[in-house]
């Protein structure tokens, strides 16, 4: 049979490969952002709405055109150029987009499609309403399920995390997948809560006393500072290193930092102790942290000579 109208290639509005491109731009965003700034959500959450798109238009791009009030958004997708007057492509929601991906993926599921509705939904709030919606957002309770849900995506287009985020980050990417996974790791709630209360049942002086000691300790060793989940007193994280150190001269000296994974707690107020990334994930104690240490360039740059950091700040954010 002769066609006599043939389409032409699809259009950008509605090429998997121009709308995977748009996700790698964004997600470059968000790995120059640190990882515990609003701003790295925002860029996560674009990046996830364009690759959710491209995931959907690989299937067939006519499933991101919104026919509600009429088809030349479909003709348009099928790669037909719509005699309609002021025509402009209109797409569905983001949100019916995780909705159709979550019926036609099999690896997506329901939860998979409920974080991005609930990811891109807060990205909808902070660029459109007066509300900061990702600020306090711990990353560790979102960044599992946004490099999960990436993952599955990519794999559904034949490809795989470090095609979009290198290999670097899905080592990082990889490990806070498995932690979240590990439903085990939530027996740590019982540790704390019997933490808690041999703290609650102690003298309030005593509570006192082990608190400031905590602090003045947390102060002087080497590590992150947190706050212990089970009495509240200053306590200290250290993990991994999981990024290259970045170096920057300012006014003659050189500050270095490092994004680093925690892997350990110790709390000295109340005994406390967590190990491994999972027990840490579950009890809110997870997310990634910065070591910084300042040196004189001079010393920095002579490296015959015997020189060391004379300033170190795992707490700057």
């Amino acid at each position: 049979m002769k066609q006599t109208i043939a389409p032409d290639a699809t259009p950008d509005t509605w090429s998997p490969e121009a709308l995977l491109v748009k996700a790698q731009r964004y997600v470059e965003n968000m790995l120059a952002t640190d990882s515990d700034k609003w701003e790295y959500a925002l860029w996560s959450s674009l990046s996830l709405e364009f690759l959710a798109r491209a995931a959907l238009a690989n299937v067939s791009p006519a499933l991101l055109a919104d026919n509600k009030d009429s088809w030349a958004s479909l003709f348009h997708a099928l790669g037909f150029k719509p005699t309609e007057a002021r025509f402009t492509p209109k797409s569905i929601s983001i949100s019916e987009v995780f909705r159709r991906l979550a019926a036609i993926i099999p690896d997506f599921s329901k939860e998979n499609a409920d974080f991005g509705i609930l990811h891109t939904g807060r990205r909808n709030s902070e660029l459109h309403s007066g509300e900061a919606a990702f600020e306090g957002v711990n990353p560790s309770r979102w960044q599992p399920e946004f490099y999960q849900a990436s993952e599955i995506l990519l794999r559904s287009m034949g490809m795989s995390l470090p095609d979009l985020i290198g290999e670097e980050e899905a080592e990082v990417a990889a490990k806070l997948i498995d932690a979240a996974a590990d439903v085990s790791a939530k027996a740590v709630f019982g540790d704390i809560e019997a933490h808690n209360k041999s703290w609650n049942a102690r003298p309030e002086e005593e509570r006192l006393a082990q608190a400031q000691a905590a602090a003045i300790w947390a102060t002087r060793q080497y590590g992150h500072r947190v706050v212990c989940p089970a009495c509240a007193s200053q306590a200290l994280v250290v993990g991994e290193p999981v990024t290259a150190p970045v170096q920057k001269l300012d006014d003659g000296e050189i500050t270095e930092t490092q994004e680093h994974l925690p892997n350990r707690f110790e709390c000295i107020a109340c005994g406390l102790k967590i190990a491994g990334l999972s027990r840490l994930a579950a009890a809110g104690l997870g997310e990634r942290y910065k070591k910084t240490q300042v040196y004189d360039a001079a010393e920095y740059y002579a490296p015959q000579d015997d020189y060391s950091g004379y300033e170190e700040d795992n707490n700057e954010r």
